[in-house]
């Protein structure tokens, strides 16, 4: 709007040929002098200037809007985009009805606490034909760390779906939608999502997931955390990516200790389990998400999943439609499941990642 012409506001011709004389031809070039300069430099009188300032700020000025009906706007825009629904109920209602689409949703915890279980079960979920909640349609899956198990995600559909999927060809079904890319190098995961745009609706894929960002970055360059300019361009095009197919991205986040000196260390990082058991207190207390500050900005919804005292807690640290909430769960063999309905959280809370007292959450020989 700042750089609309003054020509087409539709001020009166005698005031709008002055400023077409003296070069002044956009609101921004209007508005950016004092009232005063714009007498000495138009030559016309104190009251002319003020009513013309005060005719284009108008002009230019976006109309207000009611809580009301930025509501309506809100509830149109979910209609339109619409939601996976993670069948975790008190997360589901506390999200609106599940992962949002058209934007980037953030799983972020130590290893071996479930981020890639909550992977898997998202893809089951959305390769289910509608009429069982889900959305019949393809996945993209984009395995970093290799860490995708068709075993685990049939063991999933077969104890979760039963009736579905105790006909025969329908476990071969759902695993045929589901495509999975497992990139060696940041230059082919770039790679990877050139090509993504175009077959996300060629193909009718329904949810992109990438697990994990910080794994595929960590061996770029040397230990610590992750450089910013390496992110830049993969930020962007996620987003992009989520905003112009209107499906929901998942992407998971690993954790990583800082230090007095800002220096890092990913948990998958550790070359022994000693090292992690040896110095659990010290480097809980310092437990960040990895990736930086402005993969923070760029995700819409943070999901934290931690533990504490032998238990599993699973955090909506980040969302605009939700309250800080933080529910219990386990890991059963038909996926997770939620222990509550979810309890509010306050406070720095909220943002800290927890992994105490819970010796096999780190297990690099059987991670989930």
């Amino acid at each position: 709007m700042a750089n609309k012409l003054i020509s087409e506001m539709g001020l009166p011709k005698s005031i709008a040929n002055i400023f077409a004389a003296r070069n002044i031809k956009t609101a921004k070039d209007a508005l950016s002098l004092t009232e005063f300069e714009l007498m000495e430099l138009l030559d016309v009188g104190l009251v002319d200037v003020m009513c013309a300032v005060a005719y284009i700020s108008e002009t230019i000025c976006p109309p207000c809007e009611t809580a009301l009906s930025l509501l309506e706007q809100r509830v149109q825009n979910e209609q339109f985009s619409g939601h996976l629904p993670t069948r975790l109920s008190g997360l589901d209602k506390a999200l609106c009805g599940g992962i949002p689409f058209g934007v980037v949703t953030e799983l972020v915890g130590p290893a071996g606490i479930g981020k890639t279980q909550f992977c898997l079960q998202l893809a089951l979920l959305a390769s289910l034909p509608e009429s069982y909640g889900g959305f019949g349609g393809h996945v993209i899956y984009i395995d970093v760390e290799s860490k995708f198990s068709s075993r685990r995600i049939i063991e999933m559909a077969m104890r979760s779906f039963p009736d579905f999927f105790c006909y025969e060809g329908r476990v071969q079904e759902m695993a045929a939608r589901i495509v999975v890319l497992r990139p060696a190098s940041l230059s082919e995961f770039t790679d990877s999502l050139q090509q993504l745009k175009a077959s996300l609706l060629q193909h009718q894929v329904k949810l992109l997931i990438v697990d994990s960002m910080a794994a595929l970055l960590s061996g770029e360059h040397e230990p610590g955390a992750p450089k910013q300019p390496l992110l830049g361009w993969h930020i962007s095009f996620i987003k992009s990516l989520a905003e112009f197919s209107r499906i929901p991205v998942v992407v998971t986040n690993q954790v990583r200790s800082q230090t007095n000196e800002g220096m890092g260390q990913f948990s998958f990082q550790v070359q022994h389990r000693c090292e992690i058991v040896h110095d659990q207190e010290r480097i809980d207390s310092h437990l960040v998400a990895a990736l930086g500050i402005n993969w923070a900005h760029a995700v819409s919804i943070r999901i934290v999943l931690e533990a504490m005292s032998g238990k599993r807690f699973m955090k909506i640290a980040k969302s605009p439609m939700s309250p800080p909430l933080q529910f219990s769960y386990e890991i059963t063999s038909s996926g997770i499941s939620l222990l509550n309905d979810g309890v509010e959280v306050s406070g720095p809370k909220i943002h800290a990642i927890h992994c105490q007292g819970h010796t096999d959450i780190i297990n690099f020989d059987h991670a989930y």
